[in-house]
């Protein structure tokens, strides 16, 4: 078969999903807060390569008429506003050897790869049906969650039940592109192929309803495997909020399906019963072991204990309180985009300061180039973009949710699953971005254009 560019930027595309979860080396430095992830050297590759075939056939198709995409330039527009009301007091801003023009454009252009993202994806959908481009977008998910799933797996033996004859075995992932081994013994938290914790957490509430939706399509006892191996990683990963998320998405996916058919509701049985089946397994293999991280992970949920003992959650709600005093003071546009911190940076208050290295050796310490996190993409918006950057961005997220559930609701049986996981996606998405304030969220976009792709297809079919 002739190799085109065509297939050569869908080729760099799926290993770009592929590798996704994969950022725990060192990183390319020049990529900003991309340099850790191995699937953005792809993603560009592909967008470069697919740039190049349209040069030679045909203008890039951006989806111009979809509400979707109009409030997505509305918001864009709205960023560059804010930061032209802004010029003076960015052009005075500078700290942690950064300027508030260079922080901008850093931030701009992190934000014109997402939309690149965007735009490479939706092109691809519409080389192939829909329902083709989701399952081969499902299916390299899933080669993908079985890499991360056997890493997974071992971590947990040679960190939680202390296997370390194994740990030999793990170290071979060294030689594995953008992998560089590490265990956490100190915690016993598990990463897989991503650099921490919370980083596996939003790979698992990405692909989540993707693996849930195995039971819905395939066959036999292995269509629930998957869903098992989500909740098993986000148990030992330590990760509150993916507990919390991918929790809230399975129940979400049971609500969803239970109404579809007879048929489904007793899949969802037999998961049930399987689940009881596995948790007596586990309690008769190690009793001891699955109580005890059982009760910690209880423990971990709770606010108060979280807030006095633990040092990132002080850190957590104090930057996005700081956003918030920051928002009050600039309710209509806000200080501009990546600004943030340099106006927080005299108002954190001081019981989330006190006695917490995290602001003292990273976060004020100029010496340390890389700015603290705003924790939360909704109170950094408040404070970058004001009401109204805020208010748009909720207004797309909003739409979005509820043009899935129309799309639910107007499908017969066998089409429910896609809007059924984009849905699952994407509220999984919503609630993250509560501890996230990055737009770096590649199952976003990519969901976005299948989004899109299927509502052109409702329509032309209307």
């Amino acid at each position: 078969m002739k190799v085109t560019l065509k297939h050569t930027y869908t080729f760099l595309f799926l290993l770009g999903v592929f590798f996704i979860p994969f950022n725990s080396y060192e990183g390319i430095s020049f990529l900003g807060e991309y340099r850790r992830d191995g699937a953005i050297i792809f993603f560009l590759l592909s967008f470069v390569f697919f740039g190049i075939d349209r040069l030679y056939k045909e203008k890039i198709e951006v989806p111009q008429q979809n509400l979707f995409f109009q409030i997505l330039i509305l918001f864009v527009l709205c960023i560059v506003l804010s930061t032209i009301c802004n010029g003076h007091s960015i052009y005075g801003s500078y700290m942690k050897q950064t300027s508030g023009a260079s922080r901008f454009f850093r931030q701009f252009l992190s934000l014109t790869i997402a939309l690149l993202l965007f735009i490479t994806s939706y092109n691809i959908t519409r080389n192939y049906s829909l329902k083709a481009f989701f399952f081969l977008i499902r299916k390299v998910f899933l080669y993908s969650f079985i890499f991360v799933s056997i890493y997974g797996f071992l971590e947990i033996l040679v960190v939680y039940f202390n296997i370390k004859t194994l740990k030999s075995v793990l170290l071979l992932f060294d030689y594995v592109p953008f992998i560089d081994v590490f265990l956490d013994f100190k915690f016993s938290r598990i990463s897989s192929v991503s650099y921490e914790p919370p980083f596996l957490a939003i790979y698992l509430i990405t692909i989540a309803g993707w693996m849930f939706s195995y039971i819905l399509t395939a066959k036999g006892i292995k269509k629930y495997v998957p869903t098992l191996i989500v909740f098993l990683l986000t148990f030992f990963s330590g990760s509150r909020t993916a507990l919390i998320v991918v929790s809230f998405q399975f129940l979400m996916f049971i609500g969803l399906v239970i109404t579809i058919n007879r048929r489904v509701q007793l899949i969802m049985q037999r998961f049930l019963v399987l689940v009881s089946i596995v948790v007596v397994l586990l309690f008769a293999l190690n009793g001891g072991k699955v109580s005890k991280a059982i009760e910690t992970k209880i423990e971990s949920l709770s606010f108060s204990k979280n807030l006095s003992d633990n040092i990132s959650n002080k850190s957590r709600l104090g930057i996005q309180y700081t956003s918030l005093l920051i928002f009050l003071e600039n309710p209509i546009l806000g200080v501009g985009f990546g600004q943030q911190a340099f106006h927080a940076r005299n108002k954190y208050p001081k019981w989330a300061t006190s006695n917490n290295y995290e602001f003292r050796l990273f976060y004020l310490n100029d010496k340390v180039k890389s700015f603290p996190p705003g924790y939360n993409i909704y109170t950094r918006l408040l404070a970058e973009t004001g009401i109204i950057g805020f208010l748009i961005f909720t207004s797309f997220i909003g739409l979005i949710l509820y043009q899935c559930k129309k799309l639910i609701n107007n499908r017969v049986d066998i089409e429910k699953f896609i809007p059924i996981v984009l849905l699952i996606s994407f509220m999984g998405f919503a609630i993250n971005w509560l501890q996230f304030d990055s737009l770096r969220v590649y199952g976003f976009w990519i969901c976005l254009a299948i989004l899109i792709r299927q509502l052109q297809g409702r329509n032309e079919n209307e």
